[in-house]
């Protein structure tokens, strides 16, 4: 494994004089575009699921949180179920995401998800992006994509920023439920380059009896230039947020009139995180040199079963989370002609480490610490190559052949020593595209690979349950997953584009909610089938249409039939957005967005309802300045974000009971918006 590894690594190095200017699919778009969802995309991407989001899709809709950003990939939902400071939780392909166990998102060559967290394996916690700094959005789904590993095998989300800003911009934003933000950013030229700063503070109490209080700062610093003959970037971003939170509370205390759906039965859950990025950048030629060091930290409190296992001080515990992390990765491409045909070989190979020194659970009351129930320190290191191999057969006919291969070692330093052990796995990944050109305005492609997701690396090394004290089993660290994919894109013209495709995933092992625990567990694999469509009509210069749906089929193979429904899978999600432009430069926009049922146990007695919600969006311009007003959930639905079906206690009751549990949706929020452009 690890010669197979510097063998390509010597390869690199060596083609490295011959390379030719990379530009990559992503980059040769961005010079373009304005709109990306209207981009021809055509001969530029290797399956019909895959797309990209501009700077000005991005502005022109209402945005409730920053996680909705991802809504913009066919298919895909973002909720919130504790607390405006904690991860969003992510639906996509038939598939509960959980807060990213698989999909992936990556930060100016960055990845976001952390491994082997405190709350969750994959944790995807996307509040330090400023959506006005944003440039672009490319978006991937299926397990077919060489270059793309951990978390990856549902789908990804790849986001680029601005290099400088046109105009420098200040925005302060006042809303329902002491809502407000402050924004600014400028850049100016330095005679070799370009500097961006942004920065943005944010707060909010939420509709709910205990005031969220969220405190949010985000920072954000670019410095583009030439370096040694090559482009460069330096960025850096700082990200500290501060919440109170309500947790999903039991349907029985709405039903008996003990709540409000807005209200809460532990009042001190919430918690406190911060991330530190530093990410480098060098490319030359078709050469590009990542460089990355983080530094995150998490408190969270979280109370979901009440005083089930402890009437006395109630169930609240914390978990904490402190590390560093270490990355790079180098990507190289190069253009050769063999056996009379034209071929372009993608290689790279990439590396992270992350040092863990606090992954700790306390049993705690009103955040005061009572009792440790796991504290433990992580060494966990990465290296992965691919090789992708691109041949054009013909005008019309062009195939993709790739690899990877994935090596990860880990040392879990566990308080209780019979849960600390070292140990390393491998993984060997194959990926193969054919993509077919019809004409000049349709393409078809399908799509193969097979991919994988980590687990928690302390569950690798489990021996004995740090509650119960008696003998567990233990997890694999690697998890494989098998995806196939067929699919069409075409342009009926200029202005009308489209997608379908059908999809299929296997995956081996996937996170399940368990209740009693606060917290997810590995489960059976997940057999998925669907069909997902993209349309983007611009009619006139003046009007927008934008629709998507996905219909999705997920059940536990293994399992009998109708006690194998796997909950939380929604089998159908659908958004339609309507953009009109005036011609004082004014602009409106509304997105529908209907999020289908879902089961909330395997023989699906229990069943999460439909919803539906609305937004709004409206902007007007005068000189410098810009006036915007945002309503979210137009028509004011009373629906839920997240429903789970689980064991609970209140303090007023004897014995656990099983019920439904729910985090409700925000009602009817209005936020004014004032911009000047300086």
């Amino acid at each position: 494994m690890l010669k197979t590894i510097l063998l390509q690594l010597f390869f690199l190095v060596l083609l490295c004089p011959k390379v030719f200017a990379q530009t990559g699919v992503n980059d040769e778009i961005l010079e373009v575009i304005v709109y990306g969802r209207e981009s021809d995309l055509i001969g530029l991407t290797d399956s019909a699921s895959a797309g990209i989001i501009g700077a000005e899709d991005i502005g022109n809709r209402a945005l409730l949180r920053v996680g909705e950003l991802f809504e913009y990939i066919p298919g895909m939902v973002a909720v919130q179920h504790s607390g405006g400071g904690k991860a969003n939780q992510y639906f996509l392909r038939g598939i509960n995401l959980d807060h990213g166990s698989d999909f992936a998102m990556n930060f100016e060559g960055m990845p976001v998800n952390l491994r082997s967290h405190a709350h969750g394996n994959g944790y995807l916690d996307a509040n330090f992006v400023i959506p006005e700094l944003i440039k672009s959005m490319a978006y991937t789904k299926g397990t077919h994509l060489a270059e793309m590993g951990d978390f990856s095998s549902v789908g990804t989300a790849t986001f680029e920023t601005l290099d400088s800003l046109d105009k420098g911009l200040l925005k302060l934003t006042y809303g329902s439920d002491n809502y407000r933000r402050f924004m600014m950013a400028n850049s100016w030229s330095t005679g070799s380059g370009d500097l961006l700063l942004g920065t943005e503070i944010r707060g909010s109490d939420g509709p709910w009896v205990n005031p969220e209080q969220t405190k949010l700062f985000n920072g954000f610093a670019k410095y583009s230039s030439q370096l040694i003959g090559m482009d460069s970037e330096l960025i850096a971003t700082f990200f500290n947020n501060q919440w109170n939170a309500t947790d999903q509370i039991p349907l029985r205390a709405i039903r008996s009139d003990l709540l409000s759906r807005y209200g809460f039965i532990d009042d001190s859950v919430g918690g406190e995180t911060q991330r530190f990025n530093l990410i480098s950048k060098l490319s030359r030629e078709n050469t590009i040199f990542t460089s990355y060091i983080s530094n995150y930290s998490l408190n969270l409190f979280a109370n979901p079963t009440y005083y089930l296992n402890d009437p006395l001080n109630g169930d609240q515990v914390e978990q904490e989370d402190n590390r560093w992390i270490y990355g790079g990765k180098v990507d190289r491409v190069i253009s050769l002609e063999f056996l009379g045909k034209q071929n372009e070989i993608d290689m790279g190979i990439e590396f992270q480490y992350d040092r863990i020194n606090n992954l700790n659970l306390f049993n705690t009351k009103k955040r005061k610490r009572l009792s440790s129930i796991r504290e433990d320190q992580v060494k966990e290191f990465s290296v992965g190559v691919h090789t992708k191999i691109e041949t054009n057969w013909s005008d019309r006919l062009r195939s993709q052949f790739g690899y990877r291969i994935d090596y990860y070692s880990w040392n879990v330093d566990a308080k209780r020593n019979e849960n600390s052990g070292r140990d390393s796995d491998t993984i060997f990944s194959p990926k193969l595209d054919i993509i077919y050109l019809l004409n000049d305005d349709w393409e078809l492609a399908f799509n193969y690979g097979q991919g994988f997701h980590t687990n928690d690396v302390r569950a690798s090394e489990l021996s004995i349950n740090p509650i119960s004290g008696v003998k567990e089993n233990s997890y694999d660290a690697i998890i494989s997953t098998k995806g196939r994919e067929i699919g069409i894109r075409g342009n009926i013209n200029e202005l009308f584009n489209i997608s379908v495709s059908y999809f299929h995933l296997d995956l081996d092992s996937a996170l399940i909610f368990v209740g009693d625990l606060g917290t997810t567990e590995p489960a059976d694999g997940i057999h998925v089938t669907g069909i997902e469509t993209a349309i983007y009509w611009r009619p006139s210069e003046s009007v927008i249409f934008d629709l998507t749906m996905a219909k999705n089929d997920s059940e536990f193979p293994n399992l009998p039939k109708n006690k194998n429904y796997v909950p939380d899978a929604h089998d159908f999600v659908a958004s339609f957005s309507a953009t009109i432009f005036l011609a004082n430069n004014a602009s409106g926009a509304i997105k529908i967005r209907h999020f289908g049922s879902a089961p909330l146990n395997e023989d699906k007695s229990q069943l999460k309802d439909s919803s539906t919600i609305i937004n709004l969006n409206m902007n007007y311009p005068i000189e410098a300045f810009d006036f915007g007003l945002e309503v979210f959930n137009l028509l004011n639905k009373s629906v839920n974000d997240i429903e789970y079906f689980y064991e609970s206690r209140m303090l007023n009751e004897t014995l656990g009971i099983e019920d439904r549990h729910f985090h409700p949706s925000n009602g009817r929020e209005y936020r004014a918006t004032i911009r000047y452009n300086f």
